[in-house]
C-alpha cells in the first residue's frame, strides 16, 4: 500500500482549488485534482508536475452519483486510503438571488453542488478516510455564509442572495452534524472560509489572491490528532457560525 499521504480536491482545476491543490502538494503529497471538465482538469495537472508536485486527475462531478463512484474506486485502485478530502467545488448560480425574484431551479442547482455534492463525496470517501492514521475532511465554506455576520448591522456580507449564502449556511450545519457522528473517530471535520478571493466565481472582483484563500484549507488538512472538529474557521481564527 502506498505510505504517501494522498488527498483529494474537489473542484481543483482552477482558483482557490487549484492553489489548495499546490499547497497540499508542496507537501510532498500525492493530490488529486478532482474535476469535471476533463480539459481543464489535465491542464491543472499538467502544471502542477511541472511545479513538482505529485497530481494525478479524478474525473469528478459532485452532481453525479455514479460518477462520485468511479472515483473513489479509482482512488481504492491507486493508494488503497484516502487521508485528506477537502469539498471545495462549488457554485454562486449567477444572479439575481434576491427571494421575491429568483428562480427556485437556481436554489436548488447551488444547494445540489455545494451541499448535496459535499456529502455525496464525503460518504464515498469516508471508507477510504477510515483507513488513514490522521484523516482530515475540509469543507470550503464562506464567511457570508455565517448568521451572525448576515445579521449584525453593518457587516459586509456582499449583495442579498437566497441561493449562494444559505447554501454555505447549510454546509456549515452539516458539517457540524457529521463531526458529533464521527464524535469518538479520528476523523477531523471542520469548516474553513478562504475570504473574499478574486475568482472566476465572483468575475475576479475579490481583494485576496486564490494562494491567500488556500491556507485555511490547508491549515485545516494538516491539523495534528488533537486539533478541533465541527468548527468554523478563517485567517484570523475560529468564525461564528
Amino acid at each position: 500500500m502506498n505510505e504517501q499521504t494522498t488527498a483529494l480536491v474537489t473542484g481543483a482545476n482552477k482558483g482557490i482549488g487549484y492553489e489548495i491543490a499546490a499547497g497540499l502538494g508542496a507537501l510532498g503529497w500525492s493530490v488529486g485534482v478532482g474535476a469535471r471538465d476533463d480539459r481543464r482538469r489535465e491542464a491543472a495537472v499538467a502544471k502542477l508536475r511541472a511545479a513538482g508536485v505529485d497530481a494525478f486527475g479524478m474525473p469528478l462531478d459532485v452532481t453525479d452519483d455514479a460518477g462520485v463512484a468511479a472515483a473513489a474506486r479509482l482512488i481504492e485502485e491507486r493508494t488503497g486510503r484516502l487521508d485528506v478530502l477537502v469539498n471545495n467545488a462549488a457554485i454562486t448560480g449567477g444572479g439575481p438571488q434576491e427571494p421575491t425574484a429568483v428562480d427556485p431551479a437556481t436554489v436548488r442547482a447551488v444547494v445540489e453542488t455545494n451541499v448535496i455534492g459535499v456529502i455525496r463525496v464525503t460518504n464515498a470517501m469516508l471508507p477510504l478516510l477510515r483507513r488513514s492514521a490522521s484523516p482530515r475532511i475540509v469543507n470550503v465554506s464562506s464567511g457570508v455564509g455565517s448568521l451572525t455576520r448576515q445579521t449584525t448591522p453593518g457587516a459586509e456580507t456582499g449583495p442579498i442572495s437566497v441561493a449562494y449564502a444559505p447554501s454555505k449556511t447549510f454546509l456549515n450545519a452539516v458539517t457540524v452534524q457529521y463531526a458529533k457522528e464521527l464524535r469518538g473517530t479520528n476523523i477531523l471535520i471542520n469548516a474553513g472560509c478562504p475570504g473574499y478571493c478574486a475568482t472566476d466565481l465572483n468575475g475576479f472582483s475579490g481583494v485576496r489572491t486564490p494562494e491567500q484563500g488556500a491556507a485555511i484549507a490547508i491549515r485545516l488538512a494538516t491539523l495534528p490528532d488533537d486539533g478541533p472538529t465541527g468548527r468554523f474557521f478563517d485567517e484570523a481564527g475560529e468564525a461564528p457560525w
